[in-house]
């Protein structure tokens, strides 16, 4: 028992800190690039083209930036990017919304691709909802649209400011990142090694049964939806597609997996890493879940009622036969 401990700490710990020098790799040189494309000021000469465009989000233009990264890579280089944009914290918050759903959208679409749902859908409908969410936290936190920068100006302000002290203070504000970041991953890669160890996956499911019930999803596929909401669809992959070729599930019941999933997963890696932005974590946690949730219950509905007019379609022709 006590080995099986020290062999789970040892392994989470090795794992943590090849991780976090993974993270490191594309977080730092993202964030660096980012803060040189700030300070030359071309960044905000581009915000005539696409403003209107962030202005649906209530963000500014050089939120794009981030966006783009978090949606073809991952949370870590838009972190890594928003550190070094001159953001509002509601519009950090936007981002942050934003990006829980719809991130490394590609793979995470391959992935529940290869699990059996259509990975077009599965990309377009995290799309969807995003936007829809991201658009109701504007109106809930009453964030109003951005004026748009003048670009001269934006870039004026940016070119007083000598590339040595640019540099300087960002080394700082990256250093201080990298540690927060580091404390998050490193305790929480040793709790999943513990928990993948002692093999307590299976034990919270059966806990959880009521609350997947509540959900709008099936029990039969609880050990899938914790693997996702704990590991996230890409560390979790492995166990998703091996579960769903090992095990026959019904399709209904696959799909609302999917969509509940496609908009949340990774509950506790993924809005952590927004934590030291000092984004509130109401925001982070509740809004994804909220609407993962309510994907499900519309499913449910949409589904009486496609069922709905088929059988009276059917009544109405033996009717007239």
């Amino acid at each position: 028992m006590q080995h099986k401990l020290a062999q789970s700490i040892k392994t989470g710990l090795k794992r943590g800190l090849s991780g976090y020098l993974w993270i490191m790799k594309i977080l730092v040189p993202i964030c660096l690039g980012t803060a040189l494309l700030v300070h030359s000021g071309w960044l905000f000469s581009l915000d005539f083209l696409i403003q209107p465009a962030m202005g649906l989000l209530h963000l500014p233009a050089s939120a794009a930036l981030p966006l783009i990264i978090g949606l073809f890579t991952g949370i870590y280089g838009a972190v890594g990017a928003m550190a070094a944009l001159p953001l509002t914290m509601d519009q950090m918050t936007l981002i942050a919304v934003f990006l829980l759903i719809s991130h490394n959208i590609v793979q995470e679409s391959i992935v529940q691709g290869q699990s059996g749902f259509n990975p077009v859908v599965a990309g377009c409908f995290r799309l969807v909802v995003s936007l829809c969410v991201t658009a109701l936290v504007a109106f809930i936190m009453d964030v109003a649209p951005p004026q748009a920068l003048n670009g001269t100006a934006a870039t004026g302000n940016m070119i007083t400011v000598p590339l040595s002290t640019m540099l300087s203070g960002w080394g700082r504000n990256m250093a201080g990142l990298c540690l927060k970041i580091f404390l998050i991953i490193m305790p929480l890669m040793v709790v999943m090694e513990l928990m993948k160890t002692f093999h307590l996956i299976q034990y919270i499911v059966r806990a959880i049964s009521p609350v997947l019930s509540l959900m709008g999803l099936s029990r039969a596929t609880g050990v899938l939806w914790l693997t996702a909401a704990i590991f996230g669809l890409t560390y979790g992959a492995a166990v998703i597609v091996e579960e769903t070729r090992d095990n026959t599930f019904d399709p209904d019941a696959l799909n609302r997996l999917h969509l509940s999933i496609g908009i949340n997963h990774a509950m506790i890696e993924d809005p952590s890493l927004f934590l030291p932005l000092g984004i509130s974590p109401f925001w982070l946690w509740i809004p994804r879940l909220t609407a993962a949730i309510f994907a499900i219950y519309l499913l449910h509905i949409l589904n009486f009622i496609r069922k709905f007019y088929a059988q009276r379609t059917g009544h109405k022709k033996l009717c007239d036969h």
